[in-house]
């Protein structure tokens, strides 16, 4: 299925986190770039709390799309921050643990990221 200009309206299986940047950015970008760093800030900390909320007392169904808003929001700070998640956390997390550098982290629990 496509939309007036030729673009599928479907929703692409499987996004990796580079995908899901580009979705995001795609759809909301003009507003989130509006809004700004602070105010888009302000929008995710608000999805925290919910997700906080739901893992305390929501069904599975709820925490599920909590989850998802949070990732979509920190998407939105990094677009808005023209941060590439995709190269920070490979930058950060694709060699191992930051810490002691292992795939199987034997940090003391303090030091795990």
């Amino acid at each position: 299925m496509s939309d007036s200009t030729g673009a599928s309206s479907q929703p692409t299986p499987g996004l990796t986190v580079a995908g899901l940047q580009q979705l995001i950015r795609r759809m909301y970008h003009d507003k989130d770039a509006a809004r700004g760093i602070e105010g888009t800030f302000m929008w995710f900390t608000e999805e925290v709390g919910e997700l906080a909320s739901a893992l305390r007392g929501g069904t599975k169904d709820e925490q599920t799309l909590e989850f998802a808003d949070v990732i979509a929001w920190l998407v939105t700070m990094a677009n808005v921050a023209e941060i590439d998640l995709e190269a920070a956390l490979m930058r950060k997390y694709g060699g191992g643990c930051p810490g002691c550098g292992r795939l199987d982290c034997v940090c003391p629990d303090a030091e795990k990221p």
